[in-house]
């Protein structure tokens, strides 16, 4: 499938323009987490839903603190960085970062980010270190992987996980939660499930074999447009963006990934 045809076929969301909209997606999502997770066997409280924020500005990022948002996701480090400095009068409110990361950015995410869940170079693991010792902080961390083995996605080869967990306790100030992956963007099951029992097969072999393989716990999958199938293939963080603040106005590409050829 290309990038033209996925995107026809992924849905639009109405822009949420009111707290109350907002409030009433968030239920929404939640209701469907809930729905999700009895398909499964599974008590909601096992997953965490992780609002995305990217494009969206201040007004309404305050909406979706006051409904009850304590952790939001962004993809590119400056944008988030100017959001985080905005709004620091909101003392609760943490940052996630779950797009790429180069090195010359490590320092903004050792100072302000909450966690981060896209690392998937050791380059970038001891950037974050040294940065995060200098600022007296640990960070929790999710290694990215390429489950959908596309060239243009970020993260690591599965078969490169295993080596990678192994070197990961030389950098103390990583804290190891999970596994995070990105999909292959497609409104058909049958070619996104694969990603998710990827992702959830290879968490359970690090947690086997890797040297601190219980930290492997968590499953960081799913968007809006999957992260119902996600939640029944394991996940324990989805990450809804659209869905709750409306359809943006950049293709998914311009966010997954960035600057991959570089």
């Amino acid at each position: 499938m290309n990038a033209e045809s996925s995107a026809l076929s992924r849905p639009l969301y109405e822009k949420a323009s009111t707290p109350e909209e907002i409030q009433s997606n968030l239920a929404d999502i939640h209701h469907r987490i809930e729905a999700a997770c009895a398909r499964c066997g599974r008590a909601p409280s096992s997953v965490r839903l992780l609002p995305v924020s990217k494009t969206v500005d201040e007004s309404h990022i305050r909406m979706a603190y006051d409904s009850g948002c304590r952790l939001l996701g962004e993809n590119k480090v400056q944008e988030a960085f100017g959001k985080w400095e905005s709004m620091t009068d909101l003392t609760d409110l943490h940052w996630a970062i779950i797009g790429h990361l180069q090195t010359n950015k490590a320092k903004f995410v050792a100072r302000f980010a909450h966690e981060f869940q896209a690392l998937d170079n050791l380059r970038v693991a001891e950037a974050l270190d040294r940065r995060l010792q200098e600022e007296g902080r640990n960070l929790d961390v999710f290694v990215q992987v390429n489950t959908s083995h596309e060239e243009s996605k970020f993260g690591l080869a599965p078969a490169d996980a295993l080596a990678f967990a192994k070197a990961l306790p030389a950098y103390s100030a990583l804290k190891v939660r999970g596994l995070m992956t990105l999909a292959l963007f497609s409104a058909d099951q049958a070619q996104v499930r694969p990603c998710f029992v990827r992702l959830r097969e290879l968490r359970d072999q690090l947690r086997q074999d890797a040297p601190q393989g219980a930290a492997f716990a968590e499953l960081s999958m799913g968007m809006s447009g999957d992260f119902e199938w996600a939640i029944e293939e394991g996940a324990t963080t989805v990450r809804v963006g659209q869905a709750i603040f409306g359809s943006r106005n950049k293709p998914d590409s311009y966010y997954w990934p960035e600057d991959r050829k570089a």
